[in-house]
């Protein structure tokens, strides 16, 4: 899959290092706090073994060798077993404004429904405005209370979509 020399494919171990940074830098980037967001998440830094098993997958964007973003599903904790999460979303300069963000949707919400989930949640902030366009051009509607358990207590613009 390729849109102007961009590539979506599945993240391997060798992304690890670049993910997260490419995390991190975008949440900094962005003024959003490291507590409490992404940016302290252990899996930030192991996300190649944090995709590894039953019904997650994560999908890695990668321009000219380049690891510039990427999305990822897996069940959402402490909630129904219907209910996935897009997690870990994150785009470099470079990838915005050029439909990538639906594309990369598209591709978790089709993995999330061969895996059986019902309803697809995520967590962002209010002043990612772009992402919360996204989104909801995407289908997602808002929720007024937060599901699950993300440890993401920073995140206070809930949305979720139902999926079959």
């Amino acid at each position: 899959m390729t849109s102007e020399n961009f590539i979506i494919r599945e993240i391997k171990p060798s992304d690890n290092k670049a993910l997260s940074e490419v995390i991190r830098s975008v949440i900094l980037e962005m003024g959003a706090p490291k507590i409490g967001t992404a940016y302290e998440d252990q899996a930030t830094d192991k996300m190649f073994e944090t995709y590894q098993g039953k019904n997650k997958c994560y999908f890695v964007l990668e321009h000219q060798n380049k690891v510039v973003g990427g999305a990822g599903i897996a069940q959402l904790d402490g909630e129904d077993k219907n209910i996935c999460e897009l997690q870990k979303m994150y785009f470099l300069p470079i990838a915005r404004g050029r439909g990538l963000g639906t594309e990369l949707i598209n591709k978790c919400l089709q993995e999330a429904k061969k895996f059986g989930f019902k309803s697809c949640y995520l967590e962002t902030l209010p002043f990612m405005t772009d992402a919360v366009k996204l989104y909801k051009k995407n289908g997602f509607l808002n929720l007024d209370n937060p599901m699950g358990n993300t440890g993401h207590y920073s995140c206070n613009v809930w949305m979720i979509k139902k999926l079959q």
